[in-house]
């Protein structure tokens, strides 16, 4: 079965680097890349693709424009183009478990955002449910890919499928993967008031630093050619954040939720979405 990495493309700028960005990654892994145009007016409610004759003209320009810059930069990657009959997001997410695409990559805003935003509807909903792991990629920030790989873990719950894909991607790029446990002061330590004395910061920070030590141990026993760089700081979102300055890609984890409302991404996903100087890739879990 040919491997496939998804993308999904609006015409907007942010897309368009998403796109490109995906090239890449198909190119690593050895995949063909699946360009995808989410379209609701053409849905009859049977159909889920739409015949290149149907489509609107703007529709089959934004997936042709799409294509030729792709394959004047990547000649040799097979590339296919699917227009989806829903909405962005419920097309997006049933797009992707179609041919189960490996990765499923976003803009981090689309045509319909508001300037402001750092991150759009649309990918923050799509990051929160697929099944697949999502990147969504910032026009501003594409990211180089010789910088390091950063995986957030909890060292307390630690994630083992996102921890695999971490490494995976380490490897892929001949990168080197830095592992991010944040923690924070038991509450506790607030109750008392007044400064906490360094050493019983330090001695709490070198119980972390092993719960880390052992959460990374059956990864790097199957990855013996990746380094890793294990790294322990206080406040995990705001660790996650910083130590994504000058990093290929952050990857982080999401748990699945066996309810359809409420929040789908935890503090730290979030903040690496909407913050992360880097591609992020959210993974689903559990």
């Amino acid at each position: 079965m040919t491997r496939i990495v998804a993308a999904g493309v609006d015409g907007s700028p942010a897309s368009t680097a998403a796109a490109q960005w995906a090239a890449g990654e198909a190119l690593r892994r050895g995949a063909a890349l699946r360009l995808l145009h989410a379209w609701p007016w053409l849905t009859d409610g049977v159909s889920t693709f739409a015949e290149p004759d149907d489509l609107p003209a703007a529709a089959l320009q934004t997936l042709e424009a799409a294509v030729r810059e792709i394959r004047a930069q990547h000649p040799g990657l097979e590339v296919s183009t699917d227009a989806v009959l829903d909405a962005p997001v419920d097309g997006l997410l049933a797009a992707a478990s179609v041919g189960e695409a490996e990765l499923l990559v976003l803009g981090s805003r689309g045509l319909g955002g508001f300037a402001g935003l750092m991150l759009g509807s649309v990918s923050m909903a799509v990051a929160g449910r697929s099944a697949v792991p999502v990147a969504v990629v910032r026009e501003s920030r594409e990211g180089g890919g010789a910088g390091e790989v950063v995986v957030g873990v909890d060292a307390h719950s630690p994630e083992e499928e996102v921890l695999a894909f971490a490494f995976r991607e380490a490897a892929l790029r001949g990168a080197r993967l830095r592992a991010v446990h944040g923690w924070d002061l038991p509450p506790l330590f607030g109750y008392a008031g007044g400064a906490v004395p360094a050493a019983e910061i330090a001695q709490l920070e070198a119980l972390e630093a092993k719960l880390l030590s052992l959460a990374l141990a059956d990864q790097r026993e199957q990855h013996p050619e990746v380094e890793v760089v294990e790294d322990v700081r206080l406040g995990a979102a705001r660790g996650l954040v910083e130590a994504s300055e000058g990093a290929a890609l952050v990857v982080v984890g999401r748990r699945r939720r066996p309810i359809e409302f409420g929040p789908r991404l935890g503090r730290v996903a979030h903040a690496a979405l909407h913050h992360a100087q880097a591609p992020v890739v959210v993974v689903p879990q559990g």
